[in-house]
């Protein structure tokens, strides 16, 4: 089985991370509603044409003083929503300017939890990472290395328990298609137990492929958004998605016009089944081994 061959890692040697700075929250929103946000932010880099990946190649190794404006106008769009996943964070080094730039923007947009899976440690140079952000206190977190070359990770987060549990996964998946099977193939082995089920991230691929021509296809998962999120400047493709079981009433989707990164913003509102609505859930973030 997959996850025999890449078990999990510890959640950051077993400690949770929390924002002192904000007070817990137990249970999930009283209106039942879920605001989702799924955002590859370029380590806050701001690429405005195909050039600029050649001539400000260098802030991918470099600070930058426009990198902390950026980053200000991101934790001032995710002050909006209950869950944020986040690909491509620096989780500080150098050209972040050592600044942890999860732990950074969960202080901008007031979550009380936080966590970085750092998938490429290159030292102070670079901590490719990434990132989630909640309002709400998962019952269980799970740091999973995807199949394939190092550098690729996901985070499974469950609220809930029993059959009426939501599993969420966040996750940034390969460029090449087979190895990107792999990665989702070992993903639906992770999900596949839960009935209700939410996906989110940069996936890098087409709703179409993802549903029908994936080992996800068995699942029914709905891809709710049509609008393509990538190059941010003049989006041709959609590559950033958050999918959806049936059982996950959809309120509202958009991309939205927020071209700071390479990527544009996904935002999604779910309302939650009544049963998991009414499932109250401890002010603790606890990691599985």
């Amino acid at each position: 089985m997959l996850r025999r061959l890449y078990p999990s890692r510890p959640a950051a040697a077993g400690q949770p991370q929390t924002n002192v700075h904000c007070a817990p929250q137990s249970g999930l929103p009283l209106d039942g509603r879920l605001r989702l946000l799924s955002f590859n932010i370029q380590v806050g880099i701001r690429t405005e044409r195909y050039h600029h990946y050649l001539t400000r190649s260098w802030q991918h190794l470099l600070p930058h003083p426009g990198r902390a404006l950026n980053l200000q106008r991101i934790g001032e769009l995710i002050g909006r929503y209950d869950l944020v996943a986040l690909q491509e964070v620096d989780g500080g080094s150098l050209r972040s300017g050592y600044i942890n730039q999860v732990e950074h923007l969960a202080q901008l947009g007031a979550f009380p939890y936080w966590y970085q899976q750092l998938n490429r440690n290159l030292g102070r140079f670079a901590q490719h990472s990434n990132g989630v952000l909640s309002r709400l206190a998962p019952q269980q977190l799970e740091d999973h290395p995807l199949p394939g070359p190092s550098g690729r990770g996901a985070i499974l987060l469950r609220f809930g328990e029993g059959e009426d549990a939501l599993v969420v996964v966040m996750m940034h998946l390969a460029l090449g298609g087979r190895t990107r099977v792999r990665q989702l193939a070992y993903i639906r082995e992770l999900i596949g137990g839960y009935r209700h089920q939410v996906l989110m991230g940069d996936m890098n691929t087409h709703a179409n492929d993802l549903l029908e021509n994936s080992p996800l296809r068995d699942l029914g998962l709905l891809a709710p958004q049509v609008e393509a999120t990538f190059p941010s400047w003049r989006p041709q493709r959609c590559l950033d998605h958050i999918l959806l079981s049936p059982s996950l009433a959809l309120e509202r989707v958009e991309v939205l016009p927020l071209p700071i990164s390479d990527h544009l913003p996904v935002a999604m509102e779910i309302r939650l089944p009544e049963a998991l609505n009414g499932n109250a859930l401890p002010a603790t973030l606890e990691p599985s081994s």
